[in-house]
């Protein structure tokens, strides 16, 4: 099983570095391109099946030891979390060979090969058993999403990639500053070693070290009050590249976030994370709502819906940490769905923007189906799996009487589906304006490569909710095992 994990990262920076030499020789990147995403969700698939039976799987690159060598470990959440992440990114991959010819897709020569590199950079994030790979996955994953943020030379994209890379930039600084003083603090990088030694260290020391990387992390993953860089800079990239970022970028921030604060015994800033929670979910939907352009409100419905996750980590317990890696879980595919469907929009009418489609319900039935049933997910309405998932932190939230945090994630739900419901009377209701109508149509061969790459993705969201009980239960014992960082410490140094 070991030497699956090293194929996660190698495969796909091979089949990049072929992709950037190939040419014009278009069918040998997509060849390369999905064929490694494939296997490498197939991997997931088979490393997940084994975790889940076996426990948890660690590989020591050069068989150093860990404390000074490089370890990756998949354990349940990470298991998890990498199969439905490899899933999401193969998904978009084959909406963007359908994409190719339009105005509006991304330059093939550069967005496959990027796309393969960014993959590397999100599986060594999730296995990652040291902090300083973990900075480095991030640097890769940095570089190659700022390029693809801008690659296409437009203005909107240049500001906004630069906003995006200036805030990254200053999370990385931060990054390197807190390894120093944690290296500095317990002579050590690794996770595991961590999860002994920090709870050891001065009640100061230990919560600087917490705060520290709450910042840094909290800034990849977009918590308030460091989401700025997201609004402005997703929705002017093109659908593809949106749909990858929006689904998976800040999931890998709250994932990392989730795992450094449970396994070093960070519980002492519950009330903090709670109340950046809150305001995360307030200022997120109250951004969405103030918006009249599909991609707009869906980017800060992103900031938005990252606050349930946050609230699952504050309550620290093990119901609210089990919701907050389910909810991450539900997440991926319902909001790749979403920004999809908002690709295709554009892709037909030639806008996002509300006040200028309307109707499209009557035009493009399917589409308004693929549409309403994420978006019904995500504002937690049944029997979709945003409501079990909500439900699941709700009920974590009663559990441990935070009565605040419950009622601003029960009203953040309802503005949230307001929001959903300005999005289709704007687009969707109404009887529109045919002639204005961008002559797409929907049954061309590469629309229909499109159109069928969101309804897997949205079929993914709804499997996701017809096997939540199963979900459920390895969410909790993924959550059972960071909080129990003995399992954790055994599987990685003995």
């Amino acid at each position: 099983m070991t030497s699956l994990i090293g194929l996660l990262i190698v495969v796909p920076m091979l089949a990049a570095a072929v992709g950037f030499v190939a040419g014009e020789r278009q069918w040998v990147r997509d060849i390369l391109t999905v064929v490694s995403l494939a296997g490498a969700t197939a991997i997931a698939g088979v490393l997940l099946a084994h975790v889940e039976s076996e426990g948890t799987v660690v590989l020591r690159v050069g068989d150093w030891d860990p404390e000074l060598g490089i370890v990756l470990v998949v354990d349940l959440m990470a298991a998890l979390v990498l199969l439905v992440a490899m899933a999401t990114i193969l998904v978009v991959q084959l909406f963007a060979i359908g994409q190719r010819r339009t105005a509006w897709g991304a330059d093939p020569q550069l967005s496959g090969p990027l796309l393969l590199v960014l993959t590397s950079g999100v599986v060594l994030a999730l296995l990652t058993g040291d902090l300083f790979t973990l900075f480095v996955a991030f640097e890769l994953i940095l570089v190659s999403s700022y390029v693809l943020l801008t690659h296409q030379g437009r203005r909107g994209q240049i500001r906004s990639g630069m906003t995006y890379v200036a805030m990254n930039l200053f999370a990385s600084t931060l990054f390197l500053v807190g390894l120093a003083v944690v290296y500095a603090s317990t002579g050590t990088v690794n996770l595991a070693l961590l999860a002994e030694r920090i709870p050891e260290l001065d009640d100061p020391l230990r919560w600087g070290i917490g705060l520290w990387f709450l910042v840094v992390f909290g800034t990849k993953a977009a918590i308030f009050p460091l989401f700025s860089w997201l609004p402005d800079s997703y929705p002017t990239a093109p659908t593809t590249i949106t749909a990858v970022f929006a689904g998976l970028l800040t999931k890998v921030g709250v994932y990392v976030l989730i795992r450094f604060h449970v396994l070093t015994g960070m519980d002492d800033l519950g009330p903090l994370i709670l109340t950046l929670a809150g305001l995360t979910m307030v200022i997120g939907v109250a951004g969405a709502l103030a918006q009249d352009d599909v991609k707009r409100i869906l980017s800060f419905h992103i900031i938005s819906q990252i606050g349930y996750m946050l609230m699952g980590l504050g309550l620290f317990t093990l119901a609210g940490i089990a919701g907050a890696i389910v909810f991450l879980v539900h997440h991926i595919p319902v909001k790749t769905v979403l920004f999809l469907v908002g690709g295709l929009i554009e892709e037909r009418e030639g806008t996002s923007a509300l006040d200028k489609i309307g109707g499209l319900a009557q035009r493009q039935p399917l589409l308004a189906v693929l549409f309403a049933l994420p978006a019904l997910s995500l504002a937690g309405i049944p029997p979709f799996s945003g409501f079990v998932a909500k439900l699941a932190l709700v009920d974590a939230g009663i559990e441990k009487v935070v009565v605040p945090i419950v009622v601003i994630a029960l009203a953040n739900s309802v503005l949230t589906l307001v929001s959903m419901v300005k999005i289709w009377t704007g687009v969707f209701w109404g009887s529109g304006d045919d002639e204005s109508a961008t002559p797409i149509r929907i049954l061309r061969p590469g629309h229909r490569l499109m159109v069928g790459a969101t309804a897997v993705a949205l079929v993914a969201s709804l499997a996701i909710a017809a096997s939540f009980g199963p979900l459920w239960d390895l969410g909790e014992r993924a959550a059972a095992d960071l909080i129990d960082s003995s399992v954790y410490i055994e599987a990685v140094v003995s």
